[in-house]
């Protein structure tokens, strides 16, 4: 049996209640526009602790941010109108965070602070906009997706990764979001790393590329460098359509014995496009140290008030 939050089956499972009946589906192809997005949170974090012992690794600043709201906002702006959580045990300050807190708007009306209350309120999504579903246990980016099911239904969707913040002058996203528009299937964000790192990531191997649009025939998750099919890596970034689930219900683990949404995706390239998008802008692998460091300087430097004292602070260390 799963151990996702539902108690009913779908795939390899049977589905308790029908006795043991296991449901089928066909294809479902879309052209819908994307409203609805997922965002997995219930990892636990381990890189960052102990940080991350009683905070979400979602929850970490970057400068006065945490890294889930940069995700929120680039949906939003990219026209997602549904925010949708994929939690796990901890999470309660993302809850948290994605609420009004009544106390705190009372407190900063009272004193006055009038541009700090329009900031903390200005980006929240609107009421009813935002749903949480609980992941029993990590399983897998696959699986996340898949306890978001039912939520989601026979919509195109979205999953936005928080550790991979973007700095971009159009939303990443909103870039995908348009090629979908034109494309339709599904979309995933991509860019070019160096050969000897393709075991970090999902490689793609292409069709026809462009230089900026390639068309994908196969999805390898985290090959040898000797077996890369190309240089070309998936980021936390996708447009799928609904039929990827008739693959994750199938609950079979791939990579590192997780339920990989590589494999689910590959699984599901004969049923419709599916391209990858060079994206403009900078990616930050906000999952690791560095990177979290390296995000956290460039977008300080980003902000006016604050780029001279930062560059001043980088000089002195020297």
């Amino acid at each position: 049996m799963s151990r996702c939050h539902d108690t009913f089956i779908y795939g390899k499972q049977e589905a308790p209640g029908l006795g043991g009946e296991v449901c089928k589906r066909k294809p479902k192809l879309t052209s819908k526009p994307v409203r609805k997005a997922i965002f997995p949170v219930g990892g636990m974090g381990t890189r960052f602790l102990p940080a991350t012992k009683a905070m979400p690794k979602e929850m970490l600043p970057i400068v006065d941010k945490p890294l889930i709201q940069y995700a929120v906002e680039e949906a939003a702006e990219a026209g997602i109108e549904e925010f949708i959580f994929v939690t796990g045990r901890g999470k309660h300050a993302i809850e948290d965070h994605f609420d009004v807190s009544v106390e705190l708007n009372q407190l900063l009306y009272d004193q006055g602070k009038d541009d700090v209350l329009a900031d903390i309120n200005g980006w929240m999504p609107k009421p009813g906009q935002v749903s949480y579903t609980r992941q029993m246990a990590p399983l897998g980016l696959g699986h996340a997706v898949w306890c978001a099911r039912h939520l989601i239904g026979d919509e195109p969707f979205a999953v936005l990764l928080a550790d991979d913040l973007v700095m971009s002058e159009t939303p990443c996203l909103k870039q995908m979001v348009d090629v979908y528009a034109e494309t339709g299937g599904s979309v995933v964000a991509v860019m070019d790393v160096p050969l000897e790192h393709t075991n970090r990531y999902g490689i793609l191997d292409v069709d026809h590329d462009d230089g900026r649009l390639a068309s994908i025939k196969g999805l390898v998750e985290k090959p040898d460098p000797s077996d890369a099919p190309s240089t070309l890596s998936i980021i936390g970034r996708y447009i799928l359509q609904p039929d990827v689930f008739r693959w994750l219900d199938r609950q079979e683990k791939g990579a590192g014995g997780e339920i990989q949404l590589t494999d689910a995706m590959a699984a599901s390239l004969d049923d419709g496009p599916f391209h990858g998008i060079r994206f403009e802008g900078r990616r930050f692998d906000c999952g690791d140290k560095a990177g979290f460091v390296e995000a956290t300087l460039a977008f300080a430097l980003s902000r006016p008030e604050m780029a001279p004292a930062i560059r001043e602070i980088i000089e002195n260390l020297r």
